[in-house]
């Protein structure tokens, strides 16, 4: 069967999604190329909705992969607003949820991407209770921070993970008062551990920014449809305006569920099994994004990353994949985050009880340092925190398990492609 006789199905219209129709373009597939978004809006790109475009520092229009116009004129069939619920891998057919409308495809793509997880407690349906995941949410809470910051009103967060302290960071740059409540010790204890933890906590208390550790919040007390408190399960109240639930997402993966795909359990995070192709247990359809959950073997580990990089090249490469290129998706993870004058990039995977030590190199105290987490003197991952253009050198010595000499890694004289080498 020719290119032209062909039909890629794409099921999400996030960042992935996006780019696996734009590569398939590019490698020269002839055949149609439907995607489908379950969003209104083009696809976007979610990082500036915690960071620029939140702070009114980047325009709407910069959020978007590609201008409107794009779709139609590289014959991408897109379909706004559109929901797909049903999967049958016999026929190999997609339904529409709206009228039952049937697409057969020749390959299947799912980029469904990830829901913010909720709060299971009294008071959510409140107005003032919010999530931050789409544009739509980013243009809401835009306003809810302004407002807050005119009005001196109060903002708490629940949830130190990366979304819980951009938001906090943006709430206290508009002027609003911020208490951020969290069952850890620390901020981003599960991703950075204790050490870099407190790093972030400090930053945030410079600025004026509360934090309620090890508790949880059990009721969102409100009067007239309106947030007055937010409770804790250690007796605490905390006078609150609004709420913001930062406390995780959770792969969409109802519809592969439906359709009997294999599904990983919640200990390597949940999500869609991929192989190193990203493609799932059926031959025919593939995944790709904060859905996916693949086997990693530079970490032999299984790993769901929910991460702008992720989707950036996940998408890619499971539309060569689709194609029959020979692909292997084995990025490194990456992330960055910006948070007041602090910007750091993190590659690697190294979650609590993975690592040996923290290695400094540089001036934690003037936040301009790299923190690597080694094992046995091999580097698992590294955090340069407004230090730049070090990203290649830090992917290399974690790609390589070269061992390091842990007092030269920590040396800023030594330079760090002299290293595992």
């Amino acid at each position: 069967m020719v290119d032209a006789d062909q039909t890629f199905v794409i099921v999400g219209g996030g960042l992935a999604g996006a780019k696996a129709a734009e590569t398939l373009r590019a490698e020269g597939f002839t055949g149609r190329v439907i995607l489908i978004c379950d969003e209104r809006d083009h696809p976007y790109e979610r990082p500036p909705l915690s960071k620029g475009y939140l702070l009114g520092k980047e325009e709407r229009d910069s959020v978007f992969v590609h201008e409107p116009a794009w779709y139609a004129r590289n014959d991408i069939e897109l379909h706004l607003g559109a929901t797909v619920d049903a999967v049958d891998r016999t026929a190999k057919t997609v339904r529409f949820g709206e009228d039952g409308t049937l697409v057969r495809y020749d390959k299947l793509l799912l980029a469904t991407g990830a829901e913010p997880r909720r709060l299971d407690i009294p008071g959510t349906d409140l107005a003032g209770v919010h999530h931050l995941r789409r544009l739509a949410h980013a243009e809401r809470l835009k306003g809810v921070l302004a407002a807050l910051g005119r009005d001196n009103g109060h903002l708490v967060i629940a949830g130190a993970g990366w979304i819980g302290l951009e938001v906090a960071a943006a709430a206290r740059e508009y002027g609003a008062e911020v208490t951020v409540v969290e069952p850890l010790p620390t901020p981003l204890h599960s991703v950075l551990g204790p050490e870099l933890g407190g790093l972030f906590a400090e930053l945030h208390r410079d600025r004026g920014v509360r934090f309620h550790f090890g508790a949880r919040l059990t009721e969102i007390v409100g009067q007239d449809g309106m947030v007055l408190a937010a409770r804790t399960d250690d007796g605490e109240e905390h006078p609150a305006h609004d709420v913001l639930a930062a406390v995780g997402a959770a792969p969409r993966i109802a519809l592969a569920e439906a359709a009997g795909l294999e599904i990983a359990d919640r200990a390597h995070g949940g999500g869609l099994v991929v192989d190193e192709r990203l493609r799932t247990s059926d031959p025919d359809i593939y995944a790709a994004g904060d859905v996916a959950s693949f086997h990693h073997a530079l970490f032999d580990a299984r790993l769901r990353v929910e991460h702008w990089a992720n989707a950036l090249n996940g998408g890619p490469a499971a539309a060569r994949a689709m194609l029959g290129r020979d692909v292997t998706y084995d990025r490194v993870p990456y992330f960055f985050s910006d948070q007041y004058d602090m910007g750091m990039e993190y590659s690697g995977w190294a979650p609590p009880g993975s690592y040996d030590e923290v290695v400094i190199r540089g001036d934690a105290g003037k936040r301009e340092f790299i923190a690597f987490w080694v094992k046995e003197n091999r580097v698992l991952a590294g955090m340069n925190v407004n230090v730049w253009d070090v990203t290649e050198p830090i992917q290399r010595l974690i790609r390589t398990k070269a061992p390091v000499d842990t007092e030269a890694l920590a040396d800023p004289h030594v330079p760090l492609d002299s290293l595992g080498s």
